[in-house]
């Protein structure tokens, strides 16, 4: 999911071309859709993740992944990256996929061993917070003070969320999982830090090949636990066994680390940033929505409450941003 964020800054200022009224429309309307698949696609990567956990260790879901990504994307991106690279690159490249998806990925898939997919999904909420402080602290950025007061608001809710957790089939040990997937979206902050002056020279096909490449590498160890499971699967005919955790690991390689980003990318083009931006507010919706209907998860009413204060501190500092935005187009 924060490639959803990073997205957005890359692809900011496109702005569609002309054509006829056909294609006018194809512009106008497609976009919405698109952007809401993406919000999908980004929601049930939760859900598909636990899936996948069921049947593989964290490494091997995650080689899965980022094996299929990489085999889809670098023989298409390979080129322009060789192309836009200059001296002294590979310290920001290794940067950015070191936050992404090496840590990020490694604390996610470890967190959803132990937290349910809702609650992470909660958490996940606090991206663009993170950022935001991120950017003041080690880039000099002014942050608005609405903007402190609305992290200090989410975090309260994050921590409200991850003590009135109890241990249940989906979620063991929701104060461990909770902790470690607030340390990946801390990476995932990092990482949209570090991509900022990439994303100027580097095309943002190019980026996720090279984040793909370099998970391939990092998750490596889980290469054995993947193969054993395909042979397994191979040994049964296709059918049960380890098959739904294989599935839902090429999914998420395909599908979402793809799928999502493509339309994204593509709502963004003919799309207002910030309008798109405020549709990945969903995701924490949505993600708890799948991890009801796929997983059973069920939120107490303290943690609906703590859920609440988490969306309403995001929801918060993004209509400031929005209005800003308004004002300044005036």
């Amino acid at each position: 999911m924060s490639g959803a964020r990073a997205a957005a800054g890359a692809a900011a200022g496109k702005a569609p071309g002309g054509g006829n009224a056909a294609a006018l429309r194809l512009r106008t309307v497609a976009p919405v859709p698109a952007v809401l698949c993406a919000v999908l696609l980004w929601s049930s990567s939760f859900v598909a993740t636990k899936v996948a956990l069921a049947g593989l260790p964290p490494a091997g879901v995650m080689w899965v992944r980022m094996a299929l990504a990489a085999l889809l994307l670098v023989p298409f991106t390979a080129a322009g990256v060789v192309r836009a690279y200059r001296p002294g690159d590979w310290k920001p490249l290794g940067l950015m996929a070191l936050f992404q998806p090496c840590l990020y990925f490694a604390l996610e898939s470890n967190a959803l061993v132990h937290t349910s997919a809702s609650q992470a999904g909660m958490i996940a909420a606090l991206v663009p917070l993170l950022v935001g402080a991120g950017g003041w602290l080690l880039l000099g950025e002014r942050v608005a003070g609405r903007t402190w007061l609305a992290l200090a608001l989410s975090c309260a809710g994050v921590a409200w969320l991850t003590l009135s957790g109890r241990p249940g089939p989906q979620g063991p040990d929701p104060l461990l999982g909770n902790l470690l997937e607030l340390g990946a979206m801390v990476c995932a902050a990092g990482y949209m830090l570090s991509v900022r002056r990439l994303a100027a020279r580097y095309s943002t096909w190019g980026l996720t090949a090279v984040q793909a490449l370099a998970g391939f590498f990092f998750f490596l160890p889980g290469a054995p636990d993947a193969l054993d499971a395909l042979n397994a699967l191979d040994a049964v005919g296709g059918a049960g066994g380890p098959g739904p955790a294989l599935w839902a690991a090429g999914y998420l390689g395909a599908c979402v680390t793809i799928g999502a980003f493509g339309a994204y990318n593509w709502a963004l083009a003919h799309l207002d940033a910030s309008r798109a931006a405020a549709f990945i507010n969903l995701v924490p919706v949505c993600t708890a929505a799948m991890g009801w209907l796929y997983l059973g998860d069920r939120l107490t009413v303290p943690q609906l409450a703590a859920s609440a204060v988490v969306m309403t501190g995001v929801l918060w500092s993004q209509t400031g941003v929005l209005r800003n935005r308004t004002r300044g187009r005036r």
